[in-house]
């Protein structure tokens, strides 16, 4: 049988980086609250194209790799992902600084919106935000895109055509 040139985790990270940049600007763009890479749009558009670039690596090999194979070329292809979208963010943030600001404003509105803090309380959390964006922003965004992808990642490995060595013997087990 042919072999077919399979697509690296790389690329398939990179693939799905691009994907999802262009989708949050679209977001961003008709939602000016919406913040890049947050909502369900973008957690989608992880998970899809895990499943699909799973999928293709899989029948690029004849469907011969086992659910770990699999799911590590869906993990690391989601690593890619976030890497790149973390160098976008950061980039977005410096060339906007009014980005910054606004997720200020939204962290200190829902602050004011439990009446368990004090003024005093709201205050001292902002400045929290404000000297550790970064680290929140960088943490957020990994743990978020990390989190969906090892669930695209089992999605996509669960759904792939198994390989024949194991569907043969497990039908032998099943005839004995």
């Amino acid at each position: 049988m042919e072999s077919r040139k399979a697509v690296t985790s790389q690329i398939a990270g990179l693939i799905i980086a691009g994907i999802l940049i262009v989708v949050s600007v679209v977001v961003s763009m008709i939602d000016r609250s919406a913040r890049p890479g947050s909502g369900w749009i973008s957690y989608l558009t992880i998970i899809v194209g895990l499943v699909v670039f799973i999928n293709l690596y899989a029948k690029s090999r004849d469907y011969s790799l086992s659910f770990s194979d699999l799911f590590s070329y869906g993990f690391k292809a989601v690593s890619v992902t976030t890497l790149v979208f973390l160098v976008f963010i950061v980039i977005l943030v410096v060339a906007m600084p009014a980005m910054k600001r606004d997720a200020v404003e939204a962290a200190r509105a829902e602050m004011e919106k439990n009446k368990n803090f004090s003024e005093n309380d709201v205050d001292k959390g902002i400045q929290l935000v404000e000297k550790y964006f970064w680290v929140f922003m960088a943490g957020a965004t990994m743990l978020s895109f990390l989190i969906t992808g090892a669930i695209g990642s089992l999605i996509g490995a669960a759904i792939t055509k198994k390989p024949a060595r194991f569907v043969s013997n497990h039908s032998n087990q099943a005839n004995s």
